[in-house]
């Protein structure tokens, strides 16, 4: 079995998707050296950030035997470069052999229910492309992992890696993994009133802002249209 994960953040090698891809990518390599007679299995990784080696992309693509496309949620869809890479396969809709696809969904919303609909946008390409559908893994709360210490996300590495070992036995995402990382739907009751005390307290944007400043952006985070 030959997988390619297509990683779709503009973050390209510093985001959190290939934090996560990388410990799924520890696991299925680790089911790999026990299984690597019967199976053959590997593993390639590409970047679709590198818009300018489209073909290269798309022979990855054509050549392998199962996909797992993986990108964070922008504004409840994908980033523009996944969304252009999706356009580039037009060509191959309905063409024989077409790998199996599936999906990895991160964000920072903890809810699961932002990446909904995407979910069922993903599915409907695989059918359009006359692929097999994987399934689409959602894991929320993803923003802060490169900052956390390891003691916060040592459970979420340890999912991937499990998920990852699981693909490398079947083929296929687990669905018990999917639904422990995908957890809450909606916050309970409980969490909301955490989070509007961070709210209140400021503690909520702290992340955040620090990230307005690092780029220089922080004066304008406020900033909005003038009506004339």
């Amino acid at each position: 079995m030959k997988l390619t994960i297509f990683n779709g953040s503009p973050r390209g090698k510093g985001s959190n998707t290939k934090i996560l891809m990388d410990h799924f990518c520890k696991g299925f390599n680790a089911a790999a050296e026990v299984n690597a007679v019967e199976n053959n299995l590997k593993v390639n990784v590409a970047y679709l950030v590198h818009t300018d080696k489209m073909e290269e992309l798309l022979e990855l693509f054509e050549e392998a035997d199962k996909v797992i496309l993986a990108f964070p949620l922008y504004t409840d869809c994908v980033p523009g470069i996944v969304k252009y890479f999706i356009e580039q396969l037009e060509p191959l809709c309905g063409r024989e052999n077409n790998p199996d696809m599936g999906f990895v969904v991160q964000s920072g919303f903890p809810e699961a229910v932002h990446s909904r609909a995407v979910e069922k946008f993903l599915e409907k390409l695989t059918r359009r492309l006359g692929c097999k559908y994987l399934g689409t893994v959602i894991k929320g709360g993803v923003e802060g992992i490169q900052v956390q210490p390891p003691r916060m996300t040592r459970e979420l590495f340890d999912s991937f890696y499990r998920l990852g070992v699981h693909f490398g036995k079947t083929g296929a995402f687990d669905e018990t993994i999917i639904r422990e990382l995908a957890k809450w739907e909606r916050l309970p009751g409980w969490r909301l009133v955490l989070y509007k005390f961070a709210a209140f307290t400021g503690i909520a944007n702290f992340y955040w802002n620090s990230q307005l400043k690092k780029n220089n952006a922080y004066a304008e985070s406020f900033a909005k249209p003038e009506y004339r």
